[in-house]
């Protein structure tokens, strides 16, 4: 099969873009279990590009019910090199308004015990991570957003959430005193994930609420979000379709972090895991 080096993860709206057409839908089977739905194929003036609905396109899956390793792992068989996801979040931060674009450099995980890491089993790996998200799909982001005349927010820190309620007043609170400018459910362990596979990861961020800090404001609730988000897909859509064509990084850093990250000595490493990890393994086997 022909490698597909775009992928895009998000919600059910995101993968009708604008002059892509629908080429093929591929089911993936992975050691890691069943991905969160069957991966879409599209083309955009050539380009083929993989997307896939992170909650199913039904939207039937928690946060913490997502197979994260089995969508990762789906990306990285099909040959993605440049993962981007689109994420609903809350602002904790007056100036980031609802409908505003996002562009985070930096996460702070507050999830409770989700698996984040393909490693174990017989092979130890550390990954560097103190810059979470791919600097260069980031500055595509900011440039994109300048072009399309798009309010946009950079360098900001996502906190990741269990969920799935949304937050109490006093941890909203506590989230804005740590330095979180946004929050969310899904980028952890997407991104983490994403680096051990050696695949550029990067968020678009729609802001849909301010949470509930806001004591003189009514707290986030469902209908809120889903209202926003419609508005905000169509921005996040016309970004997608101006830099697809520009995802060339072939040297970037994130493609190379297991260089440096497995510290097992090869000639250990157990059959089971060498067999689960094949694709993210296959350039040192």
């Amino acid at each position: 099969m022909e490698e597909i080096n775009i992928g895009v993860i998000g919600g059910s709206g995101v993968y009708n873009l604008n002059n892509i057409k629908t080429i093929d839908e591929i089911e993936i089977n992975t050691p890691f279990g069943s991905p969160s739905d069957k991966y879409i194929i599209g083309e955009l003036n050539g380009i083929k590009l993989a997307f896939l609905s992170r909650h199913n396109r039904s939207h039937k899956i928690l946060p913490s019910e997502l197979n994260n390793k089995a969508n990762i792992y789906g990306f990285k068989k099909l040959g993605v090199k440049s993962l981007i996801g689109v994420s609903a979040v809350g602002s904790l931060k007056e100036e980031i308004a609802p409908s505003h674009i996002v562009f985070p450099d930096q996460i702070i995980d507050r999830t409770k015990g989700r698996d984040s890491s393909f490693f174990g089993n017989g092979i130890v790996a550390h990954i560097g991570f103190a810059e979470p998200f791919c600097h260069n799909l980031n500055t595509l982001f900011e440039e994109s957003a300048k072009k399309l005349n798009i309010t946009y927010h950079k360098n900001k820190t996502y906190v990741c959430m269990e969920g799935p309620a949304f937050s109490t007043r006093a941890e909203s609170n506590f989230h804005r005193s740590i330095g979180g400018d946004i929050i969310g459910m899904t980028a952890i362990p997407e991104a983490k994930l994403a680096r051990e596979a050696e695949i550029c990861y990067g968020i678009i961020a729609l802001s849909t609420d301010y949470d509930c800090w806001r004591e003189n404001e009514e707290a986030v609730t469902v209908e809120m979000i889903v209202e926003t988000l419609h508005k905000n897909s169509e921005t996040a859509k016309r970004i997608l379709v101006d830099i697809i064509p520009k995802l060339n990084y072939k040297d970037c850093t994130c493609r190379h972090c297991l260089d440096t990250a497995i510290i097992t000595q090869k000639n250990v490493w157990s059959d089971k895991a060498v067999k689960n990890l094949d694709v993210i393994l296959k350039r040192f086997i």
